[in-house]
């Protein structure tokens, strides 16, 4: 029996590449995607990078080391997706700090851009506080931001 495999991202140089469809779901009674919509696939992107990085979120959390949660975010809408829309999340690292990182990420179809975020996501504890993040997550995250994986 054939089993099949979740998505996965890819790196490109300093830029994961998420793919996502756009599913009857996701859009609402226009026949658009619904703007929250964007949030997961976002959201969905960076897990996927954490995952490509070796960052267990599970294990951080479950071991009471921590989790990251967004700090602040803008969303830009610049074109609808549509039902069946093939649509690509980009994400890059722009700045890191001890418990911090500062992304961009944006959708595209076909090399369009449909919307884009600059966010920041903190490192924090499970009671909510802002904590450092583990020496070699910072350096996974440097790594991708100097295109240094290997």
């Amino acid at each position: 029996m054939v089993k099949p495999v979740p998505p996965g991202g890819v790196f490109d140089g300093a830029r994961h590449l998420y793919a996502v469809r756009v599913y009857y779901e996701d859009t609402d009674l226009s026949g658009i995607t619904y703007h929250a919509n964007y949030l997961r696939w976002f959201e969905r992107a960076r897990s996927d990078l954490l995952r490509m990085l070796k960052i267990d979120q599970r294990e951080a959390i479950e071991g009471e080391e921590g989790a990251y949660a967004v700090s602040e975010i803008n969303l830009k809408y610049l074109r609808p997706a549509k039902l069946d829309d093939d649509v690509v999340i980009e994400t890059t690292c722009t700045e890191l700090g001890a418990a911090s990182c500062r992304m961009h990420q944006i959708a595209t179809r076909d090399g369009e851009p449909l919307c884009a975020a600059s966010l920041r996501v903190g490192f924090i504890s499970l009671d909510g506080r802002p904590r450092r993040q583990p020496a070699e997550w910072r350096k996974a995250f440097k790594d991708f931001m100097e295109d240094n994986l290997a």
